[in-house]
C-alpha cells in the first residue's frame, strides 16, 4: 500500500493525536498511533486506554490499510524530513518505506489487530453546540479542578445538560468556577457526567474558533466530535457534590473593579510570595481596594486599585494564585466582588453566565 502526504499535513495529525499518549505503559501498542486507511481518508488513532484521539485527513486514494508505528519516532522523523510531499508505502509485514526528498526510511511497525478498538457511538443521543463557545466554558472553569487523584469526583468538570442549558462546574473545595450556556438538549439526552481534567486540556487544544462539536455520551464513555478531530474519554464515576450550597444566598456587600488593572495589581504583589507564605491581604475601603503582601526573609509589597465601593471595610486574605485564575480567563471588562464578611467567600462575577466562589484564608 502506498500514498502520499504533505509534511505540513501529516505533522499536524501526529502532533495531535501523540499527545494522550502515555509515558508509562506495559502494552508496547499503546505507545504506537495507528494509521487506517480507507475511503479516501488516512485516520491516525492514539490512546492510553483512558483517552482516544482521532484525527482524520484527506488521501487520493481509494485503498484500504491499517498498520501501527510508535507514534514519538514516526513524529520525530517526519519533523526532520525536507518540506516536501512524502511517500510512504506499507507492507503486508507492518513495515514502512518513508521517503521524502533524498532522505529514506524503513520503520517496522506492529499489526492494526494488537490495537484497541475504538468505541461506537451510532446508538448514543448527543446535542450539538458550537466549538468556540464549548472552548471557552472550559477555559473559565478547568483551572478550579482539584488536582488530588484522591478526590476523584472533583478532578474533572462537571458538565450537566439539563433545563435547555449546559452547566459546567469545577472546584477543588477551596474555589468554585461555574460557566452557563443555553442549548438545544433533547430529552432523552439530559445527563451529568464528570469529564477527566486530561481530556478538558486536551479538547482546549484542538477545538477550533469556528465550526461546531458533537457530543454523545454512554454509560461510562463520552465522544467530542469535531468533524476532522474525535475525542473519547472515559468518565469519572461518582456523584458530584452538592456545588450549590457552597454558594452564598445573599452577599451585602459589591465592589465593581476595572479586571486588567486588578490582574495587572496581583501578579505584581504575587512575586513577593512563596511556597511557604502563599497568601496576600486584600483590603476593601470605599472605592478603594489595597492588596498586600508581607512575606518574612522576602520582603514585602502594596498596591492600591481604584474600584466602585461604598459599603463597609472588610479584610481578607487569598491565595493570589486563586484570584488570578479567573480573572486571566475572563475577558469582561469589569468584574464584580460580592462580599458577606471578613470569614465567608468571595464571588467573582462579569457581565456572562458566570460565577466564582473563593474561600478566604485565615488573617495572620
Amino acid at each position: 500500500m502506498k500514498f502520499t502526504v504533505t509534511k505540513e499535513a501529516f505533522l499536524k495529525g501526529l502532533q495531535m493525536v501523540q499527545s494522550v499518549i502515555s509515558t508509562h505503559s506495559t502494552l508496547p501498542i499503546l505507545y504506537n498511533v495507528l494509521l487506517k486507511i480507507e475511503k479516501g481518508k488516512l485516520a491516525l488513532v492514539a490512546t492510553d486506554l483512558a483517552i482516544s484521539m482521532k484525527y482524520i485527513m484527506d488521501l487520493d486514494t481509494p485503498k484500504t490499510c491499517a498498520s501501527t508505528f510508535q507514534a514519538r519516532r514516526l513524529f520525530n522523523i517526519i519533523k526532520e524530513m525536507p518540506n516536501d510531499e512524502i511517500e510512504i508505502e506499507i507492507d503486508e509485514k507492518d513495515t514502512a518505506l518513508i521517503q521524502c526528498g533524498a532522505s529514506e526510511y524503513k520503520v517496522l511497525g506492529l499489526s492494526a489487530d494488537e490495537f484497541p478498538p475504538l468505541p461506537s457511538f451510532e446508538s448514543a443521543q448527543g446535542v450539538t453546540m458550537e466549538q468556540a463557545a464549548f472552548k471557552e466554558m472550559l477555559k473559565k472553569t478547568v483551572y478550579a479542578a482539584s488536582l488530588d487523584e484522591s478526590r476523584q469526583t472533583l478532578s474533572g468538570i462537571l458538565m450537566s445538560f439539563k433545563d435547555q442549558k449546559l452547566t459546567m462546574v469545577a472546584t477543588d473545595g477551596r474555589r468554585l468556577a461555574l460557566v452557563e450556556q443555553e442549548m438545544e438538549i433533547p430529552g432523552n439526552s439530559q445527563i451529568d457526567i464528570i469529564v477527566p481534567t486530561k481530556a478538558v486540556n486536551e479538547l482546549i487544544k484542538v477545538l477550533g474558533d469556528e465550526g461546531t462539536l458533537k457530543i454523545q455520551a454512554l454509560t461510562n464513555l463520552v465522544a467530542f466530535d469535531m468533524g476532522e478531530t474525535l475525542i473519547i474519554t472515559k468518565l469519572i464515576e461518582g456523584n458530584y457534590p452538592n456545588f450549590r450550597q457552597v454558594i452564598p444566598s445573599q452577599c451585602e456587600e459589591r465592589v465593581v473593579v476595572d479586571r486588567e488593572g486588578l490582574l495587572a495589581a496581583l501578579r505584581r504583589v504575587a512575586l513577593i510570595t512563596n511556597d511557604k507564605y502563599p497568601s496576600i491581604k486584600v483590603a476593601f475601603a470605599k472605592n478603594q481596594m489595597n492588596i498586600s503582601a508581607v512575606t518574612p526573609d522576602v520582603g514585602e509589597a502594596h498596591e492600591s486599585v481604584p474600584v466602585k465601593y461604598a459599603g463597609k471595610q472588610i479584610s481578607m486574605a487569598f491565595n493570589p494564585e486563586y484570584m488570578i485564575d479567573p480573572l486571566r480567563n475572563l475577558v469582561s471588562d469589569e468584574v464584580s466582588i460580592e462580599l458577606v464578611d471578613d470569614l465567608s467567600p468571595a464571588i467573582i462575577k462579569c457581565d456572562i453566565p458566570f460565577l466564582y466562589v473563593l474561600m478566604p484564608l485565615r488573617l495572620g
